[in-house]
């Protein structure tokens, strides 16, 4: 939530020449309405049982750069299928700095609360561990830019490739 994933995935599928998806982007796509709309409508649950349906769906292809909402990790059948499917990567970011690069952010409904920088660090606890099973690399996210950060991403796909 807030960590960069879209910017970072969108850049580097483009130096990969690979289509890119954005999982939340995708819902709003699917369904017409935005994603707060999904919350008030069908609670977070209904909004997960779509996710996981499109996480399922855009994961049976090859070659794709996934960019997925923060909440993906907490079903069990999404960190299989993105560990299992591909080269999953979290990009750690502390609370405090997700809550600088959200706190205007009106699209975001798990935030719409009293103290929202308390509800990160909530959320933060809660997935972290549960990125840190799913991902096959973690990234400290809070020191480098995007352009940065996908430099990192190609050296290290690139050494993994060539290990293969």
């Amino acid at each position: 939530m807030g960590a960069g994933k879209t910017t970072v995935g969108r850049q580097l599928a483009k130096r990969l020449g690979r289509p890119f998806y954005d999982s939340d982007h995708e819902i709003v796509e699917r369904t017409g309405v935005p994603i707060p709309t999904i919350f008030e409508i069908e609670g977070e649950d209904g909004f997960r049982r779509r996710e996981a349906q499109t996480i399922a769906e855009l994961t049976e292809g090859d070659g794709i750069v996934l960019a997925t909402g923060g909440g993906v990790v907490l079903r069990e059948e999404n960190r299989q299928r993105l560990h299992d499917t591909g080269w999953a990567v979290y990009l750690n970011v502390p609370p405090v700095m997700l809550f600088q690069r959200t706190r205007h952010d009106r699209n975001r409904p798990l935030l719409q609360v009293d103290d929202p920088l308390a509800r990160l660090e909530e959320l933060h606890a809660q997935r972290d561990p549960l990125y840190r099973e799913t991902a096959h690399l973690v990234v400290d996210g809070s020191h480098l830019i995007a352009s940065g950060i996908v430099h990192y991403l190609l050296r290290e796909y690139g050494r993994l490739c060539n290990k293969v």
